[in-house]
């Protein structure tokens, strides 16, 4: 009778709040689902590993959790605090990690927190803020027992991948973003709240680098130190996840840069537009100066002028007036002024 079979007969345990799931696996399956205080006793078992998902859990929780795998007390007070940056600590035979995590809200970059901390027979995370559920990671990982039978590290590669992948389609949704503002930029003048967008999508971009840059160090120090908890055959599985890093942060660079160019493009066509609208401006008042200067001088009021005599004075001065005007009407247009 296999250890499967001898409990499935028990009765499921309600998850408190804050335990998104609690379960212990065997040979790449899934034993039972298993409450809290019951967990230090499943993960002593040879061959089973639990694995336990918290969400924005409260004190008392944490402690129950530090109980079961005797968690150090510095990382049970940075996973009850956010705001954490990505880290690795090592704590005796246990690793503890602090990875960011990003989605879209609103338009906007929302960030969250992971913590996950890592022994001999077990693996918990604790999410905090934005963050998607790790529910997809559990189930890929139980349709592959074969994988999931490698132990705690494998499930700890597979989560990293996962926050990893899912920084993708926040900058694809950006990026298309961009290339819309992008069509629109070269078409018109930028506008006050097109302006604040550029700004927004820069500052979140950054922040968003700034966030997933040490990771890149987090998953270095898995693939290459000597750490008891990662075995040297699962290393190269690190080494995948650190080069998507390396891809997410290049993406992340071109966007700014896309960015910077599509600001810089658009006050080159606010400052053409100005250029263009001033040329005319200049052209009209150039042509309109001509009919001012004649009325001038015709309207001063001397008693001894030539020209006031003269039987034809009156429709010579209007043909001035109008062949300078459209000579100087035909300069500008050729020019390009009008």
């Amino acid at each position: 009778m296999n250890v499967a079979s001898s409990v499935t007969a028990a009765t499921e345990p309600v998850a408190p709040k804050g335990v998104v799931a609690a379960s212990v696996y065997a040979d790449g399956r899934r034993v039972a689902n298993i409450p809290i205080e019951e967990a230090s006793n499943w993960r002593t078992k040879p061959g089973h590993v639990v694995w336990i998902g918290l969400l924005e859990p409260g004190m008392e929780l944490l402690t129950k959790v530090q109980q079961q795998f005797n968690l150090h007390d510095l990382a049970i007070e940075d996973a009850n605090h956010a705001h954490q940056r990505p880290k690795i600590e090592q704590y005796g035979d246990a690793l503890f990690i602090v990875a960011r995590t990003a989605q879209l809200v609103d338009g906007n970059i929302a960030f969250g927190e992971t913590h996950i901390f890592v022994g001999d027979g077990y693996i918990v995370t604790v999410r905090h803020g934005a963050s998607t559920s790790y529910a997809a990671v559990r189930e890929h990982c139980e349709s592959c027992p074969r994988a999931l039978s490698r132990g705690e590290d494998y499930i700890l590669y597979a989560i990293l991948d996962f926050i990893v992948d899912n920084y993708s389609p926040v900058i694809e949704t950006i990026q298309q973003e961009v290339e819309t503002m992008e069509e629109l930029l070269l078409e018109t003048a930028i506008s006050r709240t097109q302006i604040q967008r550029l700004y927004q999508l820069r500052r979140d971009l950054l922040r968003l680098r700034n966030a997933i840059g040490p990771l890149v160090e987090v998953c270095r120090r898995l693939e290459r130190d000597d750490l008891t908890m990662v075995r040297t055959a699962l290393q190269p599985l690190f080494r995948d996840v650190t080069d998507h890093v390396g891809t997410v942060q290049e993406q992340i660079d071109s966007l700014r840069e896309v960015l910077a160019f599509a600001f810089e493009a658009s006050l080159l066509v606010g400052q053409a537009q100005e250029t263009a609208v001033s040329k005319k401006l200049a052209s009209w008042l150039a042509i309109i100066a001509v009919p001012t200067a004649f009325a001038g001088i015709y309207g001063m009021n001397f008693e001894h002028m030539p020209e006031l005599k003269w039987k034809y004075g009156y429709y010579v001065a209007l043909g001035a007036i109008a062949a300078v005007c459209l000579s100087l009407f035909y300069r500008f247009r050729r020019a390009g002024w009008l």
